[in-house]
């Protein structure tokens, strides 16, 4: 039995972190990134797509990225979905080739990602307090029920908080590794 709660408290926590990864990939640091679209989404063909399912994503340099869409007519759609990005981009449009030039890093800019990165940081720590919450009331509930006894529940209990605090403890790995990105340029 506890067995498929540690199972589901593994499975939800991970991919918490790699949500978290995902969304801090977006966040420039230094060179241009096919990555740093992927949180954007595109409202077509009656759903929200990722960019990179509507276009081919490539870096010709460090500071410029290229979508080229495959169907004209989605161009304007995904030119808006880029320009009101929190990115910061001016898309510029040459056939069906989307530029993305890359502003070099501010001080303010690069405080501002700081800032984006800071709150991933901390959402995807609450999403996983979260979890563990969820599987340590399970815990109790198996204990209450009388299916398991009191050293089990405890032991159980630790075995939660050590997943937790492991996963914790990556999302600030990838949040130092972040900050000290986009300090160092």
């Amino acid at each position: 039995m506890f067995e498929q709660i540690k199972d589901d408290i593994e499975k939800r926590m991970g991919s918490t972190l790699a949500s978290a990864k995902s969304e801090m990939s977006g966040i420039r640091a230094g060179r241009a990134s096919p990555s740093m679209l992927d949180s954007i989404k595109v409202d077509v063909y009656g759903q929200k797509m990722n960019v990179n399912q509507i276009g081919n994503i490539t870096t010709p340099d460090a500071r410029t990225i290229n979508v080229d869409v495959w169907d004209q007519a989605n161009i304007p759609i995904v030119e808006k979905a880029l320009r009101e990005s929190d990115l910061g981009i001016n898309p510029i449009i040459d056939g069906n080739l989307i530029r993305l030039p890359l502003p070099q890093l501010t001080e303010e800019r690069r405080v501002e990602y700081l800032k984006m990165a800071a709150k991933i940081s901390e959402n995807s720590k609450v999403a996983i307090r979260n979890v563990r919450r969820d599987g340590i009331e399970k815990v109790k509930k198996l204990e209450k029920e009388k299916e398991i006894g009191q050293d089990d529940a405890k032991k159980f209990q630790d075995v939660i908080e050590q997943i937790s605090s492991n996963k914790i403890n990556e999302i600030e790995g990838i949040f130092n590794s972040k900050e000290d990105d986009l300090k160092k340029i």
